[in-house]
């Protein structure tokens, strides 16, 4: 009986072992590149460059081909605007595209006047107030307003600590949006001025966009009004952009009748808007 037990313990060890050796000797199929490819322009992109280019070589060398992600930029309407202009690395082109984004910090005065540079702060000084008319955008509920004395504030944006690399910005020179909302009381005639400057590494101006002060004649409709601005081929070397807006009122009045500035706007814009 000992023996015969002993004997059938052997022969299912024997089995249970020999599980691996029969399943390690199946043939392997690997899946398809094309088929690849296809799962994963389908994955969330975060997750095709944390998780599966993590896997194995084969996968890592589809997580960085060209061909994957100019595909992707393709599908999601990522176009270029200039087609002589091709990106370097489509990877970056298609993040930059997805996480395009205004730069500017604080622009609705949703925090008072944080993130903010004031230049100048005349008459009864800057103001955060609530919109005295609604804002085209119904997320806006405040603006900055200006007094009788000149009032000027602005912000420097450092491209590279945004995620814009040099050899990007010099190579693609992708188009750069600026716009601004702006309004006049009613009871009370105002100026408005807004001047933006693309700089070089030593801060030394490239281009400039600087139109003509904006006049509102008292009794002027509050409406909000916009103003925006590309800058296009403005060439190599730009990393920072420094944004300056402001304005008063033109009747020299006690308190807080200057123009009112709410929702500034400045995006990095790699592909053409759809």
């Amino acid at each position: 009986m000992g023996a015969t037990q002993s004997s059938d313990m052997a022969a299912s060890s024997r089995s249970l072992s020999s599980g691996p050796i029969m399943s390690s000797s199946l043939p392997k199929f690997p899946i398809p590149i094309e088929v690849l490819e296809e799962i994963f322009i389908n994955l969330p992109p975060d997750q095709v460059v944390q998780i599966c280019r993590l896997v194995c070589r084969q996968w890592k060398d589809i997580a960085d081909s060209q061909s994957l992600w100019r595909d992707r930029c393709r599908r999601e309407g990522y176009h270029l605007r200039d087609v002589s202009k091709v990106p370097k690395d489509w990877r970056l082109f298609y993040f930059l595209c997805r996480k395009r984004r205004n730069l500017l910090k604080n622009p609705r005065a949703e925090d008072k006047m944080r993130g903010w540079q004031i230049l100048e702060n005349s008459g009864d000084r800057w103001k955060v107030e609530g919109v005295m008319v609604p804002h085209p955008n119904e997320m806006v509920k405040k603006n900055f307003v200006t007094s009788y004395g000149m009032c000027r504030k602005s912000q420097l944006i450092d491209l590279e600590m945004e995620g814009y690399n040099a050899s990007f910005m010099d190579h693609f020179q992708p188009d750069i949006k600026i716009s601004d909302w702006y309004a006049p009381r009613w009871d009370c005639g105002c100026q408005f001025k807004i001047h933006v400057e693309l700089l070089n590494q030593k801060k030394k101006p490239i281009q400039i966009f600087s139109p003509e002060e904006i006049y509102f004649e008292q009794w002027s409709d509050p409406k909000w009004n916009q103003i925006t601005h590309m800058f296009q081929n403005y060439g190599p070397g730009v990393r920072y952009i420094r944004f300056i807006h402001g304005g008063k009122d033109t009747q020299f009045w006690a308190g807080w009748y200057g123009i009112r500035l709410t929702d500034s706007c400045v995006e990095i814009c790699p592909a053409m808007d759809t």
